[in-house]
């Protein structure tokens, strides 16, 4: 919600003191509250008990003004979509329970909110099975992000060599003997456009923060909603 209509929505959860919207706009840059929330993603992958997964990524971006939409913004320019108009972001799912294993806000690309989400995977200690990418992270150095034990799924682009690392030429190998299983399997990966799509008729396409700081932590409450929705799922 805007500061705002935030504030003015706060009796419904039992907050009878009056509040004004300058005080919730500020809570989004409190480094108390931020930890709050990130312990609190965490403790939703506790209570499903997730310590290893078979993971789809996929990014998107969430507007910054009412006039912009990413998704025909990006299919006419591809990823590097004008800066300033939109706040990226890029999750991991996890194919079993649908929950963000991995999530991350960047404001300078969908690159970068991916790296934050690896580092996020990292430090919780989520072992990584098998993971499906789409063609923007599909060359050789994604075997550096995931450990040799991760089975990856990736479309090959158009002047991709076989020759390369043994992990590379294990993917082409598999996507050669077996196209269809293989496709089957990395074409899992819609499901994040599904749990996107979700986020955003839930919690809207747009970002009403205007402080870099304050915009990162709107856009990872997103992803922790949707944690929270599917606790008791």
């Amino acid at each position: 919600m805007s500061n705002r209509r935030m504030a003015y929505s706060l009796p419904l959860f039992g907050i009878n003191k009056e509040i004004s919207y300058k005080t919730v706009e500020r809570l989004y840059s409190d480094p108390l509250v931020n930890m709050i929330l990130n312990n609190l993603f965490m403790e939703t992958l506790k209570a499903k008990n997730i310590t290893a997964c078979d993971a789809v990524g996929d990014g998107t971006g969430y507007s910054l003004t009412v006039t912009k939409h990413y998704r025909s913004l990006r299919q006419a320019k591809g990823e590097s979509v004008k800066k300033g108009q939109f706040v990226y972001s890029f999750a991991l799912m996890d194919l079993n329970t649908r929950m963000y294993v991995g999530y991350a806000i960047s404001m300078k690309s969908e690159r970068e909110a991916y790296d934050r989400a690896l580092i996020m995977i990292e430090g919780m200690g989520i072992a990584v099975n098998s993971v499906r990418l789409d063609k923007y992270y599909s060359g050789q150095s994604i075997l550096d992000d995931f450990s040799e034990n991760t089975r990856i799924f990736i479309i090959p682009k158009k002047n991709s060599r076989i020759r390369g690392k043994m992990g590379w030429r294990g993917i082409i190998h598999r996507f050669m003997s077996d196209p269809m299983e293989y496709l089957r399997d990395y074409f899992k990966r819609n499901n994040s456009e599904a749990g996107f799509s979700v986020d955003k008729r839930v919690t809207g396409h747009m970002i009403f923060q205007r402080r870099n700081d304050r915009i990162e932590t709107s856009g990872f409450c997103k992803g922790l909603l949707h944690n929270m929705m599917l606790m008791k799922g």
